[in-house]
């Protein structure tokens, strides 16, 4: 979904608010070694429904949810895949192009699965990248009688660096992902060098993009969380946490009432804030900044307020948009 209204909000509560599960993945595991002529070898595979037999290596893959962009990135053999509108602008022109040409067999939600067009789509193997209470919304017996299915959920946001590779793996692509992956890794480790002194003994609050303007609450991000968690692999530290506690992505984030935002960040030395791709600002971000606690916040009197683009990335090749997003929001850091 391209807007953060409620009923994206509510849509993310759903995918992050209860347990996933995670099982290691059996990718070295074949389940008889060579099988016969005729007969495509096989392999077992842990996945968050349980020890799957798929095909070792896949030739016709469909793929759902936060599985979607990295097997467009990895250069899986799709052959159809759900709607992943929020991941658009952050995709390569080609990566996009692909995506453009897939055959859509879901919508944005687990619910919108198109059953024929999955058929149709005469897969060898249908990964599900949902968390596990979304797969309550899914025939998974239907999908079985059409391929194998293993489904391939986070439990956090920050658990996309993890998942895209038990995705990868499943869909015999992980030396595409590794590259991915090792690019990531130098740059970032690239940008944590250039900003550790500068970043050294600051508290960084974040405010994110799922408030409520209807019911007047903002959304408080901590570590770990969809605004936070790549520019914590730069060095930023986020302080603070949740005051109750309920397991996974709300361990991460609260939505205090606007009348608590002095005591929410009255601590933080600066603070970062969530905007769209193209740097405008969100419905709920814009609610905080024009609130008059905003402007009286330690941190927004000493100009240490600072907007962060891209941060819904959910794959390694995606989160270098978010390290050079980073990079240019807190370069007013390294001046100071």
């Amino acid at each position: 979904m391209s807007s953060r209204q409620p009923r994206r909000l509510a849509a993310l509560a759903l995918m992050f608010a209860l347990v996933t599960g995670c099982g290691s993945t059996g990718s070295g595991e074949e389940s008889g070694g060579k099988a016969e002529a005729g007969v495509a070898e096989t392999r077992v595979f842990t996945a968050d429904n349980g020890d799957v037999t798929i095909p070792a290596k896949p030739e016709r893959v469909v793929a759902t949810g936060y599985a979607v962009p990295v097997l467009i990135e990895v250069k899986a053999p799709l052959v159809g895949i759900s709607s992943w509108k929020r991941g658009l602008t952050m995709m390569t022109d080609e990566d996009r192009a692909t995506y453009d040409s897939l055959t859509k067999i879901a919508g944005e939600t687990a619910a919108d699965t198109n059953y024929e067009a999955v058929a149709q789509a005469k897969p060898d193997l249908i990964i599900i990248g949902v968390p596990k209470p979304a797969l309550a919304d899914i025939d998974m017996d239907r999908l079985k009688s059409i391929a194998p299915v293993v489904a391939i959920g986070p439990s956090t946001p920050d658990a996309w660096r993890e998942l895209s590779r038990r995705q990868s793996d499943a869909a015999g692509a992980l030396g595409s992902f590794e590259t991915a992956k090792t690019e990531y890794e130098k740059k970032a480790a690239e940008l944590a060098a250039k900003y550790k002194t500068a970043l050294d003994g600051l508290k960084f609050g974040h405010v994110g993009a799922y408030g409520e303007v209807a019911k007047g609450t903002f959304h408080r991000e901590f570590a770990r969380s969809w605004g936070t968690n790549i520019a914590g692999d730069v060095g930023v530290t986020y302080y603070g946490e949740v005051k109750e506690k309920g397991g996974n992505a709300s361990d991460m984030s609260e939505y205090p009432s606007i009348e608590e935002l002095p005591a929410s960040l009255g601590e933080a030395d600066a603070i970062t804030y969530t905007v769209e791709p193209d740097g405008s600002v969100g419905e709920p971000v814009q609610y905080v900044l024009d609130s008059k606690l905003w402007k009286n916040l330690p941190a927004v009197k000493a100009g240490k307020a600072f907007p962060l683009r891209y941060t819904e990335a959910a794959t390694y090749a995606s989160a270098l948009k978010t390290l050079d997003a980073i990079d240019e929001a807190l370069a007013p850091v390294l001046a100071k």
